[in-house]
This record gives C-alpha cells, sequence and structure tokens, in this order.
C-alpha cells in the first residue's frame, strides 16, 4: 500500500478509536462546565486548607505533655488529613470531568470529518489492491489508470496539507487520554491514602474510649438526660435554648465560692459574703472558626426553604461519608440523633456561643467532651448528604460565614 493511503488508513483507524473508545469513559458527574472548573478550585483550596489545619495540629501534638491533649491533638490531625485527602479526590474527579468534556467536544469535530475520511480511504485502499492485468482486460482501463495515477499524484498533497489540522486533534485526543490515566492513578493513590488515615482515625479513638471508660458511668447519665431533654423538646431551637439555660447554670454553679474551712476560734466566724460575679467574657467569636466539612454551599445563612422555613445557618453538600469536625473548641452538649435532622452535635464555646451541626450519619463524641477545634465529630452520610451548620449568640443565630478564622 502507498505511505499515504498508509497515512488516511491510519487516521481513519485512529477517528474510530477515539470515538468509540471515548464512549466508553463514564459519564461527568457535573453539568456545567463552568461549575466542574468551581468545583476544581474549591477543592485545591480545601486541600491547601486543610493541609496546613493538619500541620499545625501535628506541631501541636507534637508539642503536647499531657497524654491525653497529645492524643486529641494527634485525632484533629488525622481528621484534618482526611479531608485532605477528600478534597484532592474531589479536585481528581472534576479534573476528569473536564478532560471528559474536552474529550467529547473533540469526538463531535472528529465525528464531522470521520465519514469522508473513511469514504475516500476504501475507495483508495480499493483501488491501491486492483491487479494491473485486470485493468487490462477492459477497454480504456489503462488510460483509467494514467488518469487517476495522474490526479492522486496532485491530489494526495492537498489532502495532506488539508488533514494537518486532523492530525493535531488526534494528537490531542491521545494526550487527553494520556492526562486523563495520570489523573485516575492520582484518584486511586488517594483512595487509598484517605483509606488508611481512616483506619488509622479509628484506632485512636478506639484507645481514647479505652482511656476514659472510668468516666464512663458520669459520661452515660448526662447523655441520658440530654437525650430525655431532646424528648421533651418541641423543637430544634427549644433544645438549643435548653442547654444554653443549663450551660449558664453551671457557669454560676462554678463561679459560687467553696466550703470555708472552721476557723480556730467560733467566736471570731464571720458571715462570708459570695464575690459578686466576675463579668462574662467578652462576646467574641470563637478562635479560629472553621466549616465542619469540605463541601458546596447549597443554602446560605436566611434562605428560604421550600417548606417556607427560614434557613438559619449554612448548608454545605459535602462527598458521601465526609469527615465533619468540630468548628472550634468547646465542650459537647448534645450528640444524638433528632427527628429530622439525623444526628446532631451540639457545641458550647466560650463566651455563650453555641455551635450546632445537623446531618451527621455516624457520631464519634458523646455528651461533656471537651474538644479541640478541628476535633473529629463523625462522618456525614453515605448518599448526597448535607451538613448544616448553625452558629449562635446569646440565643440569636449568626452567620457563621462572617466568623470563619
Amino acid at each position: 500500500m502507498p505511505p499515504r493511503i498508509r497515512f488516511l488508513s491510519l487516521a481513519a483507524c485512529a477517528l474510530l478509536a477515539l470515538t468509540t473508545g471515548a464512549a466508553a469513559q463514564r459519564d461527568a458527574a457535573y453539568v456545567d462546565p463552568g461549575e466542574t472548573r468551581t468545583a476544581l478550585s474549591r477543592a485545591l483550596a480545601d486541600r491547601q486548607a486543610a493541609q496546613k489545619r493538619a500541620e499545625r495540629l501535628e506541631a501541636a501534638a507534637a508539642r503536647a505533655t499531657q497524654a491525653a491533649e497529645k492524643t486529641a491533638g494527634e485525632a484533629a490531625a488525622l481528621a484534618a488529613r482526611i479531608q485532605q485527602s477528600e478534597a484532592g479526590i474531589a479536585a481528581a474527579e472534576a479534573r476528569l470531568a473536564l478532560i471528559g468534556r474536552q474529550k467529547q467536544a473533540l469526538r463531535v469535530r472528529l465525528a464531522r470529518k470521520q465519514k469522508p475520511l473513511v469514504e475516500l480511504t476504501a475507495a483508495l485502499q480499493k483501488f491501491s489492491r486492483r491487479p494491473l492485468a485486470l485493468s487490462l482486460l477492459r477497454p480504456g482501463s489503462v488510460r483509467e489508470v494514467v488518469y487517476l495515477r495522474a490526479m492522486l499524484a496532485s491530489t494526495l498533497p492537498q489532502v495532506e496539507r488539508r488533514t494537518t489540522a486532523l492530525r493535531e486533534e488526534i494528537a490531542r485526543g491521545k494526550a487527553l487520554e494520556r492526562e486523563a490515566m495520570g489523573v485516575l492513578a492520582t484518584l486511586r493513590t488517594g483512595e487509598s491514602e484517605l483509606l488508611e488515615r481512616r483506619k488509622a482515625l479509628a484506632t485512636l479513638e478506639t484507645r481514647q474510649r479505652l482511656a476514659s471508660r472510668q468516666a464512663s458511668g458520669t459520661a452515660a447519665r448526662e447523655t441520658e438526660r440530654a437525650l430525655a431533654l431532646a424528648e421533651q423538646a418541641r423543637d430544634l431551637d427549644s433544645l438549643v435554648g435548653e442547654l444554653d439555660t443549663a450551660a449558664k447554670l453551671r457557669e454560676r454553679l462554678a463561679a459560687l465560692p467553696g466550703p470555708l474551712l472552721r476557723p480556730a476560734q467560733p467566736a471570731e466566724a464571720q458571715v462570708a459574703t459570695a464575690e459578686p460575679p466576675a463579668p462574662r467574657e467578652a462576646a467574641r467569636p470563637p478562635a479560629g472558626y472553621q466549616l465542619p466539612v469540605d463541601g458546596r454551599i447549597v443554602a446560605g445563612f436566611g434562605a428560604i426553604a421550600p417548606g417556607g422555613t427560614r434557613n438559619e445557618g449554612v448548608t454545605l453538600a459535602p462527598r458521601a461519608a465526609a469527615q465533619v469536625v468540630a468548628p472550634a473548641r468547646g465542650r459537647v452538649a448534645f450528640a444524638g440523633p433528632y427527628r429530622g435532622y439525623g444526628r446532631i452535635v451540639i457545641v458550647e464555646h466560650p463566651g455563650g456561643w453555641i455551635s450546632l451541626v445537623t446531618g451527621l450519619a455516624r457520631l464519634n463524641v458523646q455528651v461533656g467532651d471537651r474538644l479541640m477545634g478541628g476535633a473529629p465529630l463523625g462522618i456525614a452520610g453515605p448518599a448526597r448528604p448535607t451538613v448544616t451548620l448553625e452558629l449562635r449568640r446569646g440565643g440569636e443565630a449568626v452567620n457563621p460565614l462572617e466568623f470563619l478564622g
């Protein structure tokens, strides 16, 4: 077969490979290209932020001297590393979606040129295989052969020049395939890394539970009281209000003076007057406040839901089974299921601030736990989960996005 005809034949085969092989790729996870690019940028930013948090928490854990503090720091650092892996996987998936769209656009362009190229290639191949002896048996066939060869001598250079762009697009398709394979390898590495980090966190949490068994009786009683309060509460707002009242009562009880020892001279005894309570800490937002999970914001503060209710926080759509962490340091006031909200966690922060996190599928904390910022709370649901964060100050909901550290 002449070289020029061989080139056209190979080009046709490459076209068919691109149009059929690419069709086997899975559909893109995003509908809009702009949304895909936004998701990619957000995932890269989340990964960088999670990496910085992990490095900071790992350094703090390394400096800790008490075993409990060190373990808590290690758990928070592992949770941040898990969020880093999740963000890296999300970035890889967004890249694959963008590559898939580019391949789809390439398939459309090549499909328009595929039919005439295949027809031309088939005709040339048929002509190239035609024996010369057979042509001599037909009147005028020798003259046709001479004419066709002369025509091809002037036509094939034009065909080659016009297929330069086609060759470039075929090369672009191969480059996209190589890029997709690289991203897939990164994705597989990220998924393996995520699995190992989740196993490490589960092991660490088991060690924490074993170490805190001595306090399990008090924690169980407090958890029972919190669950009973949840049953009595009319709605989520009243539950948060009751817990806020209980927190203020604990602060007042903690501020009371301790018992006085019997004086050596009872006659000189005086009635002790309680000191005025210390002024409440200024209403500063919790230090280093952060979102509990990485994901796209699907409902902002004040948004009206289809049922007509007002969103008093921000609702995020994370990855399935995403790691959820404490938005700031504080004490767990409630942890358990609540009607219509999945499993929820309510964290009391210093200064009268309260965070409410809803939509968890599994919890890793219990009532009374004291958490550092970024400590693991649990994981999100397995299928299209949503996690809502509410931040309250003095019983009033405020926009948590305004207080992110």
